[in-house]
């Protein structure tokens, strides 16, 4: 911390601040199910899932998932396709994959137990410094710090930090201020107030500065600078790529689906034969047959189109125009390349823009048959 955060702090009365905060939280928290024990995997699983996802989102699919991978041994011996379908939906997939290959060193080098200490918790994969000491200060008890977004926005406001919190490097200065705020005697309800604070009240933008538990301790209340904080650079430039996807179905009904790689983007997931677009747009349609055949050795004629969606990423924007059409020749079926009856599709984990060009496919069909 510089010398003028240092001096934020020292005008702050660190005991009062956390007795406002605490206190705050316990009367005011939110009923969410991994509140209900301090189960460390339990923790471990809602941080994970939690990461990009609304609150909202992800309570459904924590349920479910817990249902059905109630331990850490569940899941290390689940199957991945099986992993990847409970978490179908939720995106950025590489999370689960990191998520059991995590547990299944966490049942093979612990016997099970998630480590209770930084050293260990740090090293397992998918486990960075804020996963780490949430599940270190919810489940153990241990003060350690757990700044994402949400703390690192009101501990900007409230001690007055101009640093950039884009920047990998900020994130010292707030892991030092908490460690200097922290409750030891309930870590875990001061973090996890903190991160309440930040989804409730103190959001980024119309903070709500009235109904704050700890306005009198915030700088940036005093200063009415609490809507030019925190300073956060803008993303690189965004990219949009146009994709060409269709559902083929070959002479008894069944659909050609194929499994992407297992490195990159959606690793894993299944999706329907697609194409990303060049100029000239208006062939697409002959770029896609094109790419069929050199990709999985399968002639096909494709129709006419069903949808249109848009898909966004962090990075990047799919603009996809989906497609039906008719498989005409084909191999064989392989490990990554199959034809599965419309029952069969269940079985099968795909990004959510794929699950919406089937449902795409299936309205279509309908309107076939009336």
């Amino acid at each position: 911390m510089n010398k003028n955060q240092l001096e934020e702090l020292k005008h702050i009365d660190i005991n009062t601040f956390q007795h406002d905060l605490i206190s705050w939280f316990q009367a005011e928290q939110r009923d969410l199910p991994w509140r209900m024990d301090k189960d460390p995997y339990k923790v471990w699983v809602s941080e994970i899932m939690l990461q990009q996802t609304r609150v909202d989102t992800v309570i459904p699919y924590f349920n479910r998932f817990i249902e059905q991978f109630p331990t850490t041994k569940a899941l290390a011996e689940a199957e991945e396709d099986k992993v990847l379908k409970a978490w179908e939906g939720l995106g950025y997939y590489s999370r689960a994959r990191n998520l059991q290959s995590a547990v299944r060193e966490v049942e093979e080098k612990y016997g099970g137990k998630v480590p209770d200490n930084q050293k260990e918790i740090s090293s397992l994969k998918g486990i960075g410094p804020y996963t780490a000491g949430a599940i270190l200060s919810i489940a153990y008890g241990i003060p350690e710090p757990a700044v994402d977004g949400n703390v690192m926005r009101v501990l900007s406001r409230i001690l007055s930090i101009w640093e950039d919190i884009a920047k990998a490097s900020s994130r010292k200065v707030f892991e030092e201020a908490v460690r200097k705020l922290i409750s030891h005697e309930n870590p875990s309800h001061f973090n996890q107030a903190l991160m309440e604070l930040g989804a409730l009240i103190c959001t980024p933008t119309s903070p709500k500065c009235l109904l704050c538990p700890v306005r009198e301790h915030c700088h940036a209340f005093h200063a009415e600078t609490q809507t030019e904080l925190p300073i956060k650079t803008k993303n690189k430039k965004h990219r949009h790529v146009r994709i060409a996807a269709a559902v083929l179905t070959n002479e008894e009904g069944r659909i050609l689906i194929h499994k992407r790689d297992d490195q990159g983007l959606l690793a894993n997931l299944w999706e329907f034969p697609n194409a990303e677009i060049l100029l000239p747009y208006e062939h697409e349609a002959k770029q896609l047959v094109e790419v069929v055949k050199q990709q999985f050795q399968a002639g096909v004629q494709v129709n006419e189109m069903i949808g249109q969606i848009e898909h966004v990423f962090s990075h990047l924007t799919w603009n996809i125009n989906a497609y039906k059409g008719k498989l005409l020749t084909f191999d064989k079926e392989t490990d990554h390349l199959k034809l599965v009856t419309l029952e069969e599709m269940e079985q099968y984990a795909f990004s959510v823009s794929h699950q919406k060009i089937f449902k795409q496919f299936m309205e279509s069909m309908t309107d076939t048959l009336m």
